[in-house]
């Protein structure tokens, strides 16, 4: 992993910021909030055994903050950090993503609206030529990668052991920085179409 070297301004400063969240790096006291996210054994069930408590204090002091390997989804009307973005450089402007948001946030978009903005921080600011995912969810997290219009990429059979221990198949979905912007573009034009219709209306 290739670890980006801040200044301590950096790291206070917002990364992205959508209508209802703010993106930014992990901090000391987020701990509480990220052990409702990694201590839940749904939200985890694709993925290692919950944390306990010791655990994720380690993993957010060493992986989230000293190696800024994770970025912080909080809640803008609350201040309570509810998702957790994996997020590092995989190799030279090849990043990989991934996500897990407390439980309670779930079916409310949140997930959805944190990764957009993930994307365009990822080709914007750290200028990416590639960003991918890797889940064993072939549901919940498969349908959410489409909707980022990722492109499925391949199928490891049974690469990786689940939280139970059992073989799992790791799926692999991608999007490329022309892909991103394409998209962006066609957005665009959608809203500017709308916005010439309305003055028709």
């Amino acid at each position: 992993m290739i670890s980006p070297t801040l200044d301590p301004k950096q790291e206070n400063e917002p990364l992205a910021e959508t209508e209802r969240l703010i993106l930014r790096f992990f901090r000391s006291e987020d701990e509480n909030d990220l052990h409702e996210i990694l201590g839940d054994e749904e939200t985890m069930r694709f993925s290692e055994p919950a944390f306990h408590p010791e655990q994720t204090r380690h993993f957010l002091a060493d992986f989230c903050i000293a190696k800024h390997g994770a970025i912080a989804a909080m809640q803008k009307e609350t201040g309570k950090v509810i998702g957790y973005l994996l997020f590092r450089e995989d190799s030279a402007e090849v990043y990989e993503m991934g996500w897990f948001f407390n439980r309670q946030y779930w079916g409310k978009g949140y997930a959805q609206e944190a990764c957009r903005a993930l994307l365009h921080y990822a080709f914007t600011t750290c200028r990416a030529h590639r960003v991918f995912a890797e889940t064993t969810d072939g549901d919940r997290c498969v349908r959410l990668m489409r909707r980022l219009t990722m492109k499925p990429e391949g199928v490891l059979r049974k690469h990786i052991r689940d939280n139970k221990g059992n073989w799992a198949d790791m799926i692999l979905y991608g999007i490329l920085k022309e892909e991103w912007q394409e998209e962006a573009a066609q957005k665009t034009d959608a809203c500017i179409s709308t916005f010439r219709m309305e003055e028709f209306l």
